[in-house]
């Protein structure tokens, strides 16, 4: 298996409304364990918390047999210090993270090349404080600072970023380890035995591959189990679905989908005259263009328009699309923002019915999508 196009699945959730806070969407059997004692720990998290907390659902990634239970929805620490324009000040940042954490949020994702360094930092001193009721992940594959071979996934290069992040984290653990970006000069295969050594030594305690084909998934977890699949994933970058989605579910694979909102497009703050080009990442890609931003904005139009006898924004229909259609998926929005962390984890609240799904996918297809999600150079990286 290739690059061909896999069937799209749809399996929605057949009703819609307000679940009472108690309820675990896409929660299946616990099983004993790191699993069991990471979930309740969580529990009393919010327990504690009480009037504060706004995120109580809990999703499942991965086997049944060792999967990684964490809250329905993750945050994105990277554009705390990377790409997304002038990022504030570390204490605020850390106080983010934490009033995160107190609104149910216990899953937290970064990277070595987010910074580089200081994000793993970051992350690592804001949840030092209850490391034991939170899930942290992290990622390898890059020569930070080398232009010529950007990429690196060979296995002594795998263990020596561990090591370094595991200092950065102030931890003893990786809940979830992700290949950042696929390394076509080292076998996937090599790649995943080094990481089942890591998790054998107790380093790390799951597995993930980042903007991976299928194939490359299969020959991955034929070595050490998958737990999750990171990539871009929302109403304007539906490739997942033709490519991978068939087989994560076939092999119980859960999916973490980054930039549900398209890099904050849909979220309906952007408009042709934003300045993307100061230190911000996004500003060189074809769908941020300023043209293509002022075409693109009518897609957040047709969102509001569907929110409004909802009670919905058009963020959280992002995120409640995805976790309406599919239960092995967690998103990952990210901000610095408190008011949108917190409107991002009320999308928990919405289910969307079948019917439903359908009218807004259908609004979107009609007016279509104007650039690519990536340059060349970004393209290049991923393998779909």
């Amino acid at each position: 298996m290739g690059n061909e196009s896999e069937n799209k699945i749809a399996d929605p959730i057949m009703r819609r409304g307000f679940i009472k806070a108690a309820a675990l969407l896409g929660l299946g059997t616990m099983t004993t364990g790191v699993a069991e004692s990471y979930a309740n720990a969580s529990r009393e998290m919010s327990i504690k918390k009480g009037s504060g907390t706004i995120l109580t659902k809990k999703r499942s990634l991965g086997s049944k047999k060792n999967p990684l239970v964490v809250s329905a929805i993750q945050l994105g620490c990277m554009g705390m210090h990377t790409g997304r324009g002038i990022h504030p000040d570390h204490k605020s940042m850390v106080k983010l993270i934490r009033d995160a954490a107190e609104r149910g949020c216990d899953f937290f994702d970064t990277a070595e090349v987010y910074g580089p360094y200081v994000n793993e930092e970051l992350v690592g001193e804001a949840v030092a404080p209850f490391r034991n009721k939170v899930a942290i992940s992290t990622k390898f594959g890059f020569n930070i600072g080398n232009t010529t071979q950007p990429l690196n996934s060979r296995p002594d290069h795998i263990r020596k970023v561990v090591d370094q992040s595991l200092k950065r984290l102030k931890t003893d653990r990786i809940d979830l380890l992700y290949q950042h970006r696929v390394d076509p000069n080292v076998p996937i295969e090599d790649v995943a035995g080094a990481v089942k050594d890591l998790i054998k030594a107790g380093k790390v305690l799951h597995f993930g591959l980042s903007e991976a084909k299928a194939e490359t998934i299969r020959k991955a977890h034929a070595v050490c189990p998958v737990t999750a699949v990171q990539s871009e994933y929302s109403f304007m970058t539906r490739l997942p679905e033709d490519f991978i989605f068939s087989t994560l579910q076939e092999l119980e694979i859960g999916f973490v989908a980054y930039s549900p909102l398209c890099r904050g497009l849909l979220g309906g703050t952007l408009t042709e005259y934003s300045d993307l080009n100061t230190n911000d990442i996004r500003g060189a890609w074809p769908r941020f263009k300023p043209a293509a931003i002022k075409s693109n904005i009518r897609i957040v139009e047709a969102l509001n328009e569907f929110g409004k006898t909802r009670g919905m924004t058009s963020s959280q229909i992002c995120i409640a699309w995805m976790m309406s259609k599919y239960p092995f998926i967690v998103p990952l929005p990210g901000t610095t923002k408190l008011s949108h962390l917190e409107e991002d984890l009320r999308a928990a609240d919405f289910v969307l019915t079948a019917a439903e799904i359908n009218e807004i996918e259908s609004k979107i297809e009609k007016i279509g999508v104007v650039g690519d999600r990536y340059d060349a150079l970004q393209q290049s990286r991923v393998e779909y």
